[in-house]
């Protein structure tokens, strides 16, 4: 029987509001380690800033490539096949494991090539020494983040919620022990940071562990009942749905840091108030991103379930909440921007700039929020390599030219900050009507099969 919109706007916010908890967490992580190693030095904070900016392209990239646990998860469980779902994530966890070591021992000597760069030596030795810290915990990330896929997947995103909130509560003061040194620890300024994320991604992992081990609600899919060789077939269908997503989030998160290079050439106070407005709006994102991530669990569901019609229902209905989440952020970007931009900075120079593009920061939350909507129905439907190619294009061939041109000449004059982000909002308006095109087509052939 096929249930209403409004039955499925309630399955979405039950599955999406634990996982917005786990994302603010995530990011309240990185908002203390900034905060924490800014009141250390400066030198800190740029240690922090180089090294962060590393790895997080690197971990994203891998990260995406362990999303695909989530639609694999997700259409199994639909289709009660409960066996397959524990074998599958035996074998995926040898790739984790695998991902996880490669990178680790990336990072840990990546660090030496940083004094060939032309950086101040004081922040390469900090920023060396962050990303080995860093490199430690690696494995502890890519597991951990395999059995969050894996729990997703099931639509049990509340015990991630909890262990990820945990977390977030514990790196305050291990950042603060070891960072400042305190109870016998010896003072590591910002390298401390990653010390603690180390420490935290561990505990994080091995609770997520026996918490599944432990509870009856993954008891179906026996995870840990048996002893499961990796799997070649399984390998290459985790890396053909996952790396697609590895490589659009890296096709994102290169659109912004080349907008901050072509900022670059108008002044540190204009790139500092860009990045301001776009930390505020990556924080209100967090909205439609959660509501997008609970869509690929709940289609992927019920694709499972070959309920396909309610799946075309769950697509919608993923679209229309997620315009009505980012018209409340948008609304609400426009009414405090003046307030929460004066937190961020006591340049006024710089503060005056990003309450300028925080105007358009307002605006890019409608096609963004829309984007996500899509491109997490597409996940639920397994379809990742298209969404790629449609960003790729929307964001390289249409936002940065488009944004370098209003930025430096303008139609009449040049628009400065204010032509980058027109152009990433054109770029990425073009993308959301892609996806929904995409998505469209996608459904259209899901019911005709």
């Amino acid at each position: 029987m096929l249930k209403s919109h409004t039955y499925e706007f309630k399955k979405l916010v039950q599955i999406g509001v634990p996982i917005l908890g786990s994302q603010l967490s995530y990011m309240l992580m990185g908002t203390t380690d900034t905060i924490v190693a800014g009141r250390a030095s400066s030198a800190d904070l740029a240690g922090l800033g180089v090294g962060s900016a590393i790895f997080n392209t690197i971990w994203f990239l891998i990260a995406g490539v362990i999303f695909a646990v989530t639609p694999i998860v997700a259409q199994l469980y639909g289709a009660k096949k409960f066996n397959e779902i524990g074998k599958k994530l035996r074998e995926i966890l040898w790739i984790a494991f695998a991902l996880g070591f490669t990178v680790c021992t990336i990072l840990f000597f990546m660090g030496n090539l940083l004094y060939y760069l032309p950086i101040d030596t004081s922040i390469t030795s900090i920023s060396s020494s962050y990303l080995k810290a860093l490199s430690l915990g690696i494995i502890f990330m890519t597991i951990f983040t395999t059995l969050r896929c894996y729990s997703e997947g099931m639509a049990l995103t509340r015990p991630v919620f909890y262990i990820a909130f945990f977390g977030m509560l514990l790196n305050i003061p291990l950042d603060i022990i070891f960072v400042y040194g305190y109870f016998g620890v010896p003072k590591l300024g910002g390298v401390g940071c990653g010390i603690a994320t180390t420490l935290v991604s561990f505990l994080m992992m091995l609770t997520l562990i026996i918490y599944i081990y432990l509870s009856k609600n993954y008891s179906l899919t026996k995870p840990f009942s048996e002893f499961t060789p990796p799997s070649i077939r399984t390998t290459k269908e985790v890396f053909k749905l996952g790396t697609p997503i590895g490589l659009g989030i890296f096709i994102e998160l290169s659109m912004f840091s080349g907008a901050a290079l072509i900022l670059g050439v108008l002044g540190e106070t204009v790139v500092a108030g860009h990045y301001i407005a776009l930390n505020i709006a990556s924080l209100f994102f967090m909205l439609p991103l959660s509501i997008g991530l609970a869509a690929a669990t709940r289609v992927g569901n019920l694709v499972g379930e070959n309920n396909r019609m309610q799946a075309k229902i769950a697509s919608y209905s993923t679209i229309y909440l997620c315009i009505a989440g980012s018209l409340i952020t948008c609304l609400t970007i426009l009414l405090i921007k003046d307030q929460i931009a004066y937190l961020y900075s006591s340049d006024l120079n710089a503060i005056n700039i990003a309450i300028g593009l925080l105007i358009y920061a307002a605006i890019f939350q409608l096609p963004d929020g829309i984007q996500m909507a899509a491109v997490g129905s597409l996940r639920g439907y397994k379809d990742t390599f298209a969404p790629m190619i449609l960003l790729f294009i929307s964001y390289w061939v249409f936002a940065i030219p488009a944004g370098y041109f209003l930025t430096m000449h303008g139609l009449n004059n040049p628009l400065g900050a204010a032509g980058m982000w027109i152009g990433m909002i054109i770029g990425l308006s073009i993308f959301s009507v892609l996806s929904i095109l995409r998505l469209r087509w996608v459904i259209n052939s899901n019911l005709l099969t």
